[in-house]
């Protein structure tokens, strides 16, 4: 099933539906996907229908043209200059990038070409990341005079801080590979085969426990906000709570069985 998220009657976010595996294409090409009003309001109203929607095994998200995405609309944001409208937007973008974090299943970002400022900031807020080896990232906000703070956000919550912090004073851009080390994507692949790798990683995560895996979503977002103690008393509630669902009995049976085990859901 393929839907299309319109604004300004242009199809700039596209949706398609595949064995509980959803994909979201931004589809401003010409402008390199940039994350303008419009986007960024359907790529809200898209997280909510997913968050909702319990068939849903993960997300892919991805883009058309030549770029995963260049950031804000520079454009959009110069025509309006006022900071009550500069507070709104990149409010409206946090709570876009919160969404995916907060959404239950996980999200893969599915990077070509450039991720640059809010892009990368995309990037860094998904659960995971594969990409292209020729793929490039920066938060190249400084060389415009901007420093880029709401990325920084989700670039130091992936990256170590002086990593994140020489990105974010300098706007040079990385390779694939360098995200790759420095933890901002999970998983890097020739340019030929980016969607085969992503096929195998979404492919993966539909073959476990659909519960296991929004449980680990949920938990694993949740400790990291926590103390060491608090977080082991925290997971072993969610851990023992996990042991009494089906799922859990049916794989452990399964493995003891040394048979596949065959999910519920529940």
């Amino acid at each position: 099933m393929s839907l299309q998220y319109a604004a300004s009657n242009d199809n700039i976010l596209l949706r398609e539906d595949l064995d509980g595996v959803v994909t979201l294409t931004l589809n401003r090409p010409a402008q390199f996907n940039a994350l303008s009003e419009e986007m960024l309001a359907a790529l809200q109203s898209a997280l909510d229908d997913l968050a909702a929607d319990e068939s849903v095994r993960c997300v892919v998200l991805a883009a058309a043209g030549r770029a995963f995405c260049a950031g804000h609309d520079l454009k959009q944001m110069r025509a309006n200059p006022r900071q009550d409208y500069y507070e709104a937007l990149f409010a409206g973008c946090s709570r876009v990038m919160q969404g995916i974090v907060n959404l239950p299943v996980p999200v893969i970002a599915r990077v070509h070409g450039m991720a640059t400022a809010a892009g990368c900031q995309l990037v860094a807020s998904c659960d995971l990341a594969v990409a292209a080896e020729s793929a490039t990232f920066a938060v190249s906000g400084i060389n415009v005079g901007l420093f880029c703070s709401t990325p920084a956000v989700a670039l130091s919550r992936n990256v170590s801080p002086k990593h994140a912090f020489d990105m974010l004073v300098t706007g040079r851009f990385i390779l694939a590979a360098d995200a790759l080390s420095y933890g901002l994507i999970s998983r890097m692949a020739p340019d030929d085969e980016l969607d085969a790798a992503v096929a195998s990683l979404t492919a993966d995560i539909c073959s476990k426990s659909p519960v296991a895996i929004r449980t680990g979503k949920a938990m694993f977002s949740r400790q990291r906000a926590m103390s060491l103690e608090d977080a082991y008393a925290y997971a072993g509630g969610v851990m023992a709570c996990n042991m009494m669902a089906e799922d859990a009995a049916e794989g452990i049976d399964a493995f003891i069985g040394k048979r596949k085990p065959t999910w519920k859901g529940r």
